[in-house]
């Protein structure tokens, strides 16, 4: 079979865990495994270009045989060559080009044209959700906590604050109930108004996690809203919070509802990376029994 002319249909964002398809194409990578394409999947991919999610766990079923999903990543295809993850040579949406979701595969891989199954990892794609859906109202918090450092107008986040976290995140990873985030505090961030002098991060950490309490406690609905079901099709977070529902450009997996969690916590610590001081979050979620 030729490589696939039209994107992956994914199904994950919707909070499938299963799914069937066929499989479109088979390539043998270097390091001995082999990419499966599949014409859909509910298995969620992890995105080189911004890794803060990563790969479900999964398996696929096909043939009667049971195959270890060992990694799953975003590709994309001119229809003569197979790009994954950071070999990816041009940006999503790009004109020519199929983005698709890689299943990486040791050992024999199916046949091209087979039906095949995945089944995901509900227990670890629960916790894993858990941690994103926190990670999201964690920035929210420390955006609206440091409001009032900004000596210059930057663009607002979903609540109306200056946008903290966009502006100065350096990097981001989502954990089984938990995420941890970092921020540079250097002279990029002075020159854009932020003051990080005399940080006080008691206050600051105490401010988060009130607010992280707040909305823990209204029990809100999580929904993930998708203009489409294509890899590439944009999809967004949408969260009830007291003062209405907020919503965030996301690809990745989440929490139904407020309700799911017990308590949300952040820890901040400050650290140097190269004489740049170095903001970091992590966040603990704590779900329901």
């Amino acid at each position: 079979m030729t490589l696939p002319a039209v994107d992956t249909t994914v199904t994950y964002a919707a909070g499938a865990v299963a799914s069937s398809s066929t499989v479109l194409h088979v390539e043998e990578l270097a390091d001995g495994r082999s990419a499966v394409l599949l014409a859909e999947t509910a298995c969620h991919p992890v995105d080189a270009a911004w890794p803060d999610q990563g790969a479900d766990r999964a398996v696929m079923v096909s043939g009667g045989r049971r195959m270890a999903i060992e990694d799953c990543v975003v590709g994309a295809t001119d229809g003569t060559a197979l790009f994954l993850g950071s070999d990816v040579p041009v940006r999503k949406g790009t004109d020519g080009w199929s983005f698709v979701v890689a299943h990486l595969i040791a050992g024999e891989p199916p046949h091209e044209g087979a039906p095949a199954s995945v089944e995901v990892d509900e227990t670890y794609r629960r916790a894993v959700s858990a941690g994103h859906t926190a990670c999201h109202l964690a920035s929210l918090a420390l955006n609206a906590a440091v409001a009032d450092r900004w000596k210059k107008d930057i663009p607002a986040d979903a609540l109306g604050s200056p946008n903290f976290d966009a502006v100065a995140i350096d990097s981001s990873r989502i954990g089984e109930h938990s995420s941890t985030d970092t921020y540079r505090l250097g002279r990029s961030l002075r020159r854009k108004g932020f003051v990080g002098e005399d940080l006080d991060l008691d206050a600051v950490g105490g401010w988060v996690n009130r607010l992280l309490g707040q909305w823990v406690e209204s029990g809100g609905p999580i929904t993930v809203r998708h203009d489409g079901n294509l890899l590439t099709d944009r999809r967004h977070w949408e969260c009830g919070l007291p003062d209405g529902v907020v919503s965030i450009p996301c690809g990745g997996t989440h929490a139904r509802s407020l309700a799911e969690f017990a308590r949300i916590h952040v820890d901040l610590s400050i650290h140097d990376a190269d004489g740049t001081p170095v903001l970091r979050m992590d966040t603990t979620a704590t779900v329901s029994p």
